[in-house]
């Protein structure tokens, strides 16, 4: 079972990883710094193959790399999502990072157990 972390529509790539922290590519440095203005508790709270729920736009803004990577060493398994920003979506695939697109996502809340089958598309 995967834990939930909830967030809603557009979050963008400057709340997932602040612009400040783009000067290393250290994914420890960068896991722990992952939605530390949107949600500070969030690097020491989650649990290795926790899932991202969101809403709308996951991902917006900048192109940068660095949120994919910061997520990743967070510890995060999988983002699900109403939808993603195109260039979100290609990082993820690029790192290796699931991604998948389903409309309920931003009705699942936060804390929710959650099991997910990968290969078959299913949450």
């Amino acid at each position: 079972m995967a834990r939930a972390w909830h967030f809603g529509d557009s979050v963008n790539t400057d709340q997932i990883i602040p612009g400040r922290y783009n000067v290393t590519t250290d994914p420890v440095a960068l896991g722990q710094a992952c939605f530390i203005e949107l949600r500070p508790e969030f690097a020491s709270e989650v649990r290795s193959g926790d899932v991202i729920v969101a809403g709308e736009d996951f991902g917006c803004g900048s192109s940068r790399e660095h949120a994919v990577i910061a997520i990743q060493a967070a510890g995060i398994a999988a983002v699900v999502a109403s939808s993603f920003a195109r260039i979100f979506y290609r990082n993820a695939i690029n790192r290796g990072l699931p991604v998948l697109e389903c409309a309920e996502a931003a009705t699942v809340p936060d804390g929710a157990e959650l099991e997910f089958d990968l290969a078959g598309g299913r949450l």
